[in-house]
C-alpha cells in the first residue's frame, strides 16, 4: 500500500523576524512495516543552511537557519511511504507475566539494555498515585503483558474524551487524570506513566493516521493531523504499537515518522527566533492512499 503525505507548517509573525534557527523532525522512518520511498522538504524563505542529521533515537532531522528579514514561513514536506499489508492472521503473544518481563528487563546486562532506556520517566511523563492506581486496575499480579497493555489501552479509550483544545503539550498529567479528557499526545503520555509505573519498558510515537471521508462524501483537503501513540516491548514480538486514542493496535493506516521518550524527543517543527511579538500557527495535512 502506498501513501503520499504532505504536512505543512507556516508561522505568520506580527513583526519581521531577522533570524530564526529551527529543527524540524518530519521524515518518515523506514521500519518492519514501511518505507519511505521519497521525501522533499521546502522551506521559504530559503534557508541559508540547511542540514540533516540522525539524533539519538534513530531519527531523521532537518536542521536550517535563516538569516534574512521575513515575515512568514513555510515549511513543506511531501512524502511517499510503502506500507507492508498485515496479514489477517492475529500474531500470538507469549503468556509471559507482566512481573516477569520487568524482573527480566530489571536484571538484564547486555540484550535488553537499549530497551531499559525506555523505562525512565521524564518530565511530562512523571506519574503520581493516583496513575499508579490506575493502571494496576489493568496490571493485576500474573497476567500477561500484552494482555495488561491491551487492557489499559483499552481503559484509556473508554475513560478518557477526546476534546481537541482543552490542554496544552505542557499540560501536566494530573490534570488530564482530574479532568479526564485531552488529545492523543496526552493519551500517549498518560499510557506511558502508567506503564512506566509497572517498571516496564514503552516509548511514545509520531507519526499519522489515515483517516477515511464518510461514506458517499469526498475526503477535504487538509482535514489530516499529526497523531501520537504509544509502542510496547514485549520480548518475542518486539516494539508493539497501541493506539490509546482510538483503542485499536496500528495497522497499515499508521505511518511513523519516529519516536523517543515523549513528544518532546519527536517535536514536528521546533525552533528559536529573534522578536518579541507574537505570531500565528497554521498547519494542514494531508494523507491519501494512491495504490494497494
Amino acid at each position: 500500500m502506498l501513501y503520499s503525505v504532505e504536512h505543512t507548517t507556516r508561522y505568520q509573525y506580527h513583526e519581521l523576524v531577522s533570524l530564526c534557527h529551527n529543527i524540524a523532525a518530519l521524515a518518515p522512518r523506514n521500519t518492519d512495516t514501511q518505507t519511505c520511498r521519497a521525501f522533499n522538504i521546502i522551506i521559504s524563505p530559503l534557508p541559508e543552511v540547511l542540514e540533516e542529521h540522525t539524533d539519538f533515537f534513530g531519527n531523521k532531522l532537518y536542521y536550517f537557519v535563516i538569516e534574512q528579514e521575513h515575515e512568514e514561513l513555510t515549511v513543506t514536506v511531501r512524502s511517499q511511504v510503502e506500507k507492508k499489508i498485515i496479514a489477517d492472521t492475529t500474531p500470538t503473544y507469549p503468556s509471559q507475566s507482566w512481573e516477569s518481563v520487568r524482573d527480566m528487563l530489571l536484571s538484564s546486562t547486555g540484550e535488553y539494555m537499549e530497551v531499559r532506556q525506555f523505562t525512565h520517566p521524564t518530565d511530562i511523563t512523571a506519574g503520581n498515585d493516583d496513575i499508579k492506581n490506575y493502571a494496576r486496575q489493568s496490571f493485576t499480579p500474573g497476567k500477561p503483558l500484552f494482555e495488561a497493555a491491551h487492557d489499559l489501552i483499552r481503559r484509556i479509550y473508554i475513560d478518557f474524551t477526546f476534546t481537541s483544545g482543552f490542554t496544552t503539550i505542557s499540560t501536566p498529567l494530573s490534570v488530564v487524570m482530574k479532568e479526564r479528557k485531552g488529545v492523543c499526545q496526552d493519551f500517549a503520555h498518560l499510557a506511558i506513566s502508567c506503564i512506566h509505573s509497572m517498571g516496564l519498558p514503552v516509548r511514545y510515537v509520531s507519526g499519522y493516521l489515515e483517516t477515511v471521508a464518510p461514506e458517499g462524501k469526498e475526503k477535504l483537503t487538509g482535514v489530516d493531523a499529526s497523531h501520537a501513540w504509544v509502542s510496547v516491548f514485549i520480548p518475542g514480538n518486539g516494539w508493539v504499537d497501541m493506539d490509546p486514542t482510538n483503542d485499536q493496535l496500528a495497522n497499515e493506516q499508521y505511518i511513523t515518522i519516529g519516536w523517543g521518550r515523549d513528544y518532546f524527543d519527536i517535536i514536528p517543527l521546533k525552533g528559536v527566533i529573534m522578536s518579541s511579538n507574537s505570531h500565528e500557527l497554521k498547519v494542514s495535512v494531508d494523507v491519501k492512499r494512491l495504490e494497494e
